[in-house]
């Protein structure tokens, strides 16, 4: 089985002086970036490998979520998921090692929610559905793969596993104090 971890980035700023791509996150988008870490360490699923889009706001969200792994994840900057399409977002992950078991990919919608759509071909439809209608900030679409490898990764293919967004680690945080 393989496992994606696709992470749309957390909150940023609206503008910078230096453009879109220098956009730096919020407070809020740093703190919920940190909580997707913590759940991802608590859940188990740490990725051996950790792709992030060139874009600052990705770049921080990948850091910030890392600091929460007790052992090193190995990085890459992939420039060209920055406003990537579906079908280019595929050929990324179908490019990606094979040793590769779980990897975790961080980016931009529209087209993070639309390659979590076009992958997830079962799941709980609640989940699925859900994830559909909105894909906010730090948000984690969980999918795994129960056959093939990375070279055969598919539309459809995948079972949605988990989707959970920042609202939900937040009221998971409050309940256990």
């Amino acid at each position: 089985m393989r496992r994606l971890l696709l992470l749309r980035h957390g909150k940023a700023a609206q503008q910078s002086a230096g453009g879109d791509r220098e956009r730096p996150l919020t407070r809020r988008g740093l703190a919920d970036a940190r909580r997707v870490g913590e759940f991802l360490v608590a859940q188990g699923m740490t990725p051996e490998l950790a792709v992030a889009s060139n874009a600052r706001r990705a770049r921080q969200t990948l850091e910030r979520v890392l600091e929460a792994f007790p052992v090193h994840v190995t990085q890459l900057t992939e420039n060209s998921i920055y406003s990537a399409s579906v079908d280019h977002l595929l050929d990324i992950l179908r490019q990606s090692p094979e040793k590769v078991v779980t990897m975790l990919v961080v980016g931009h919608n529209p087209g993070f929610c639309e390659l979590a759509d076009a992958l997830a071909g079962a799941g709980d439809p609640d989940e699925i559905s859900r994830m559909r209608i909105k894909f906010p900030p730090a948000s984690l679409a969980i999918l795994d793969f129960p056959s093939g490898g990375w070279a055969s990764v598919a539309k459809g293919a995948a079972r949605l596993h988990r989707f959970v967004t920042p609202a939900d680690l937040r009221d998971e945080a409050d309940d256990a104090d």
